[in-house]
């Protein structure tokens, strides 16, 4: 296929690179910044622009890969071409798109990307969504020729889908952040956390998180839990953090106190 893709981030760069591996061509890459728009399109072999009235119909497919709150704005210059529109959100429903164009869909990579950081495209989850039979079919052969992993998904099912990514990820990846700030406040390496964090992600792969769930609030420590909120006297925030998420665990696995 003939591509368009509108952004320059770290899903445009990825997305982009998977398609251009795949014999796809990027016809261009638009980006508010000349640099940034230049920059991927110099690596897929396609036209820079930073104005959207440069945009042109020359393509089979608009790609919206933007910050959720730029896309509604954004669909009226790509409307008038007659041409599919999807965007790779996983929060903004597809009804953004029909309400100018009919050819519309939704292509939403299920991943943490950074531009920084290479990863086997053909692993990650895509999740499809088209106006009609016609374009799901379309899109979902476009996904087919970059991952292994492609599923239909409608826009109220991809909604709950993201915000149990963002649980599963943005949240962990800042506990993570706690976590590292709490060891250089003692002189001690973030790297003395990885092998648990391996080791944890490791066990997900083949149990579900409930059953494999440790720690003082699972065993309904009370000495150690308010030994660690004595430890972050001065930081209410982490303690209130530190309480809720103790209180959660407590709540949803309910075992004796001594248990492990």
């Amino acid at each position: 296929m003939r591509i368009t893709i509108i952004g320059s981030g770290n899903v445009a760069t990825h997305l982009s690179a998977a398609f251009k591996n795949a014999g796809h061509s990027i016809a261009q890459v638009y980006s508010r910044s000349m640099h940034n728009a230049a920059l991927l399109a110099y690596h897929v072999g396609a036209e820079a622009i930073d104005k959207p009235e440069d945009i042109n119909a020359d393509t089979d497919i608009f790609i919206l890969a933007i910050k959720d709150d730029a896309i509604p704005a954004f669909i009226p210059h790509l409307s008038s071409f007659d041409k599919l529109i999807v965007h790779t959100s996983g929060a903004v429903d597809m009804q953004e798109i029909l309400k100018l164009s009919d050819k519309a869909g939704v292509f939403y990579p299920l991943q943490t990307f950074s531009k920084t950081k290479e990863l086997n495209f053909w692993d990650v989850p895509l999740c499809i969504e088209g106006a009609d039979e016609t374009i799901t079919k379309t899109l979902e052969e476009l996904a087919r020729s970059i991952s292994n992993n492609v599923y239909r998904v409608n826009s109220a099912q991809r909604k709950v889908l993201h915000l149990a990514a963002v649980f599963a990820c943005n949240f962990t990846n800042h506990l993570y952040g706690i976590g590292e700030q709490l060891l250089a406040g003692s002189d001690m390496s973030f790297d003395m956390l990885r092998p648990l964090i391996a080791e944890t992600a490791d066990k997900i792969k083949q149990h579900s998180p409930a059953d494999v769930q440790t720690g003082p609030a699972i065993r309904n420590d009370e000495f150690t839990m308010q030994a660690h909120l004595q430890m972050l006297d001065g930081k209410p925030g982490l303690q209130e953090l530190y309480t809720l998420l103790s209180q959660d665990i407590i709540k949803n696995h309910n075992k004796p106190n001594g248990d492990k």
